[in-house]
C-alpha cells in the first residue's frame, strides 16, 4: 500500500499565481435506475446519499468505554458474553452503564459471536446512535483559540486504516477529519473498534469530492499538505505545520489521487531508508501527524 503515492509532479503554493479554487465543478453521477418524478440516476444517488458517517454499532472493550464515558451520543443497548471475569475495562464499562441507565443484555458465547462483526470484540458490543456529522466550514474554525489541525483521509478504504489513522490522529491533537462521501470507508464496527475510542473525540465531516474539500479549506485559512514519496520536501521541513493546516493522506494502493495532489499547497514526503517504496496508510498518518504536532509544541 501506498500511502505517501509513487507520483511525482510540481506543486503550486499560495501566492504563486495558482488560484484554489480552479476546475471545480459538480460531481455528478450516473446512475441507471430511473424512479418517478426525478431524472435518471437520482433514485440510486439518494440510495447512497442515506449512508451517514457511521458509528452506530460499536465493538471492543475500549472502544465502548470511550463511548460511554464521552456522554456526546444515546447509547442504546450494551451486549455482552457470558462467563466473562468483570474485572478491568469491562468493569467500567458495566458501571458506567448502570450510572447512565443504559440496558444490559447478556448472551451466551455462542451467540454472541455469531452477532460480532469484527474479528475481536473483547466480549462487549455497543448499539448507539450514528456518530454526527459535521460541516467542514466549522472544522476550519479555530478551536478554543489554537489554529485548526485537521486530517483529510483521501481515498482510504480499509475500515482498520481509518480507525487506527484516527486513534493517531486523536493523540496527536488533530482538531477534525475530513473522510470522503464515496469510495472510503466509514466508520463501520472494524473502523470503531481499531480507533479505540477515538471517534468519539474527533469531530468528522464526509464531504462529496475530496479535491473540492481540499480547495474550499484553502478559502477558509488552511494550508493543506499532502503526503507523497515522490515530494521533494521532506515532511520534517513543513513551514505551515505551527499554522491551520490539514494533513492530506491518500489511498493505500494508489496514494493521493491526482485532482488532490493539485489542490495541496505542499507536498512532502517522508523519507524511506529501507528497501520498501511505501508506508501503510496509518503509519503515514502516524508519521505526519507527530511531526505537525512537533512543530505546533515548539511553538
Amino acid at each position: 500500500m501506498s500511502a505517501q503515492g509513487p507520483r511525482g509532479g510540481n506543486r503550486r503554493g499560495r501566492g504563486g499565481g495558482s488560484g484554489k479554487g480552479a476546475n471545480r465543478g459538480p460531481n455528478k453521477g450516473q446512475g441507471k435506475g430511473q424512479s418517478k418524478g426525478r431524472p435518471p440516476g437520482d433514485h440510486q444517488r439518494s440510495r447512497r446519499e442515506k449512508v451517514g458517517l457511521g458509528g452506530d454499532r460499536v465493538e471492543g472493550r475500549q472502544a465502548v468505554r470511550e463511548l460511554l464515558l464521552a456522554g456526546t451520543r444515546q447509547v442504546r443497548e450494551v451486549v455482552i458474553a457470558a462467563g466473562q471475569n468483570q474485572t478491568g475495562v469491562l468493569a467500567q464499562v458495566m458501571e458506567l452503564a448502570a450510572e447512565m441507565r443504559v440496558p444490559v443484555k447478556e448472551l451466551p458465547h455462542a451467540k454472541f459471536e455469531s452477532m460480532a462483526v469484527t474479528e475481536a470484540p473483547q466480549g462487549v458490543i455497543a448499539r448507539a446512535a450514528p456518530l454526527a456529522e459535521h460541516d467542514l466550514e466549522d472544522l476550519a474554525r479555530p478551536p478554543a483559540g489554537r489554529p485548526p489541525f485537521l486530517l483529510v483521509l483521501d481515498g482510504v478504504t480499509d475500515p482498520g486504516n481509518v480507525g487506527a489513522a484516527l486513534r493517531t490522529a486523536e493523540c496527536a491533537g488533530v482538531t477534525g477529519a475530513v473522510l470522503g462521501r464515496h469510495r472510503s470507508a466509514h466508520i463501520t464496527p472494524a473502523a470503531a473498534k481499531a480507533a479505540a475510542g477515538a471517534i468519539e473525540h474527533v469531530p468528522m465531516a464526509v464531504v462529496p469530492g475530496i479535491p473540492n474539500a481540499l480547495a474550499r479549506l484553502g478559502e477558509l485559512g488552511v494550508w493543506t499538505v499532502g503526503l507523497d514519496v515522490a515530494a521533494p520536501t521532506a515532511v520534517y521541513d513543513m513551514s505551515v505545520a505551527a499554522e491551520a493546516v490539514a494533513l492530506v493522506v491518500g489511498s493505500e494502493g494508489r496514494g493521493l489521487s491526482r485532482l488532490a495532489r493539485q489542490r495541496c499547497d505542499v507536498v512532502a514526503a517522508i523519507p524511506l531508508s529501507g528497501s520498501l517504496s511505501s508506508l501503510n496508510a496509518a503509519a503515514a498518518v502516524a508519521i505526519g501527524c507527530f511531526e505537525v504536532a512537533r512543530h505546533r509544541r515548539s511553538d
